[in-house]
């Protein structure tokens, strides 16, 4: 089954880094129940595309914030690499979590052909319902932060 508008959001407990002492947990998805969560997966730490995308959107939090949202950063490497990765960038403003066996980007649809992720963009509100979806099928691309926090505000509405 592939996730869609309107469907109940997969949830999910994975570990993670907010590259503090108390970031460095486990996160989930009801932990941010009654606030829109933006959930980005994306194919690696380190990788040119997903550097920018990951520094874009730390540029414009501000932009995800001014709409209530969460942005929650998921890739299959391990928290030890997304704090390097997150160290070499100078940190990122919103946690990476480590889905190591897939089972989250399974769950969300977003595995490729070859076993990789799909750089990918949910907007689940506050009430765990999915209000936006996109799956890119080659992935050298993201979606812009002005397009993510429209359809927060959208979902918000």
């Amino acid at each position: 089954m592939t996730i869609a508008t309107g469907d109940a959001a997969p949830t999910f407990d994975l570990p993670g880094t907010d590259d503090t002492d108390e970031g460095r947990r486990n996160y989930t998805l009801a932990e941010f129940r009654g606030r829109p969560v933006v959930l980005v997966f994306y194919p690696g730490d380190g990788t040119p595309v997903c550097t920018r995308q990951l520094n874009a959107y730390t540029r414009d939090i501000d932009s995800f914030e001014s709409v209530g949202a969460q942005v929650l950063a998921v890739s299959p490497q391990s928290v030890e690499s997304h704090e390097s990765f997150s160290c070499k960038q100078g940190g990122f403003s919103f946690p990476l979590l480590a889905d190591v066996d897939k089972e989250l980007g399974k769950a969300y649809g977003i595995i490729g052909p070859l076993g990789l992720y799909r750089r990918s963009a949910f907007v689940i509100d506050g009430e765990g319902v999915v209000r936006y979806v996109h799956r890119a099928l080659a992935g050298l691309t993201f979606r812009p932060t002005a397009e993510l926090v429209a359809a927060v505000a959208a979902a918000s509405a």
